[in-house]
C-alpha cells in the first residue's frame, strides 16, 4: 500500500505545491478516523487541499461556509412537509458527505458549532428525533482565520478536543511560489483531477492502520509525554485521556504510512505537536498556539524515549 500513499501525495501536489508534510498529516488523520482543524491566513490553500484530497481518494466532497446567522439545521438538514404525499420528507444537509469542509467555523455561533459535535464524534445525525448514520469515511476539515477575529466565536476547549489534529499550511517559500505561478499559468489543475484509489481501498487502509502493533514501552512513552503536559508550569490544563488515545491512533496511522507494522518513538514525536498542542490550556502570557507547539516539541525532546525491540517479536 506504500505505492498508493505515494500516489495520493503526488496527485495532491499537482494542486498544492510543497506542503508534503501537511498533506501526509492530513492523510494520517483520515486513516486514524479523526478530523482536522486548519488554522491559517486566507489564500494559503486550505480549501484546495481538502478538495484535492477528496478528488484523489474518489470521495464525495461537501462544503459549509459558516456565518453568524447559520442554524444547526443548515448543517444537518430538516424535515420538509410534502403536500403531495402528506408526509414529512427528510432534506439532508451538507453534512451527509465523505469529506466535509467547514469553512471559517469560528464565524458560526456556539450553538451551530455544537451541531457538528455529534456528527464528528458519533458519525451520526439526529434530526427531529430520528437518527441517521453517516456513511464512512466521514472526515471533517474545519478552517479558521487566526488574524481576523472581529465577529468570531472561538472554539471552546471541548470542541477543539474533538479534532485529532490542528495544522497550519504556512506561506510558500520563493521557489514554491514561482512553481505555483507556473502550475496555474494555463488553468486550474484541480479541474479534472482524478482519483488514484477507490473508497473501498481507503476503508481497507484504515482497517490495516488500526491493526498496527504498539509495544508496551511505546504506550508508556505516550503516557509520559501526556503526563509532562499536565505537570508543566506553562500549562493550566494538560492533555486529557482523549488526547492520549488520539496520539495512539495517529502514531499507528503514521507508522502504517511508513510501511511498518509497528510504532516506534519517532512516529510519536512526528505526530505529537499536531495532535497535542491544541489541547493545552496555557498559563497567562503563554496563549499563542505556536507556543503550545514549541512546548510539545520541548517535551518530546526532554522525555526519555524507550529503546526496546518495538516489533514485538
Amino acid at each position: 500500500m506504500k505505492e498508493k500513499i505515494a500516489a495520493i501525495i503526488a496527485n495532491t501536489q499537482k494542486v498544492i505545491i510543497g506542503k508534503e508534510h501537511v498533506t501526509k498529516l492530513m492523510l494520517t488523520a483520515l486513516l486514524a478516523d479523526g478530523h482536522v482543524l486548519l488554522e491559517d491566513v486566507p489564500g494559503t490553500g486550505k480549501t484546495r487541499l481538502a478538495r484535492a484530497l477528496a478528488a484523489s481518494l474518489g470521495l464525495e466532497f461537501g462544503r459549509i461556509q459558516f456565518t453568524p446567522d447559520m442554524l444547526p439545521a443548515d448543517i444537518t438538514g430538516l424535515h420538509v412537509f410534502n403536500r403531495q404525499t402528506n408526509e414529512f420528507d427528510l432534506k439532508r444537509g451538507p453534512v451527509f458527505t465523505n469529506i466535509l469542509l467547514a469553512d471559517e467555523i469560528n464565524r458560526a455561533t456556539p450553538r451551530t458549532q455544537a451541531g457538528l459535535l455529534e456528527c464528528m464524534e458519533e458519525r451520526q445525525v439526529t434530526i427531529d428525533g430520528d437518527t441517521e448514520r453517516l456513511e464512512p469515511p466521514f472526515f471533517v476539515v474545519a478552517t479558521e482565520n487566526p488574524v481576523e477575529t472581529a465577529g468570531t466565536f472561538p472554539l471552546p476547549e471541548a470542541q477543539l478536543d474533538r479534532f485529532l489534529m490542528k495544522l497550519s499550511m504556512g506561506l510558500p517559500d520563493r521557489e514554491e511560489e514561482i512553481q505555483i505561478l507556473g502550475t496555474y499559468m494555463n488553468g486550474d489543475p484541480l479541474v479534472g483531477l482524478g482519483a488514484v484509489v477507490t473508497k473501498e481501498e481507503l476503508l481497507s487502509m484504515k482497517e490495516e492502520a488500526a491493526q498496527i502493533y504498539v509495544h508496551e514501552a511505546v504506550k508508556g512513552y505516550m503516557v509520559d509525554l501526556v503526563a509532562a503536559t499536565r505537570s508543566s508550569s506553562k500549562t493550566v490544563m494538560g492533555v486529557s485521556p482523549r488526547g492520549t488515545l488520539a496520539l495512539l491512533r495517529a502514531a499507528k496511522a503514521w507508522a502504517w504510512m511508513q510501511d511498518r507494522g509497528y510504532v516506534i518513538p519517532d512516529d510519536v514525536k512526528t505526530v505529537a505537536p499536531a495532535v497535542l498542542a491544541h489541547r493545552l490550556v496555557l498559563s497567562y502570557g503563554q496563549s499563542h498556539y505556536r507556543e503550545a507547539v514549541k512546548l510539545i516539541e520541548e517535551i518530546c525532546g526532554s522525555v526519555e524515549a524507550p529503546t526496546e525491540n518495538f516489533a514485538g517479536v
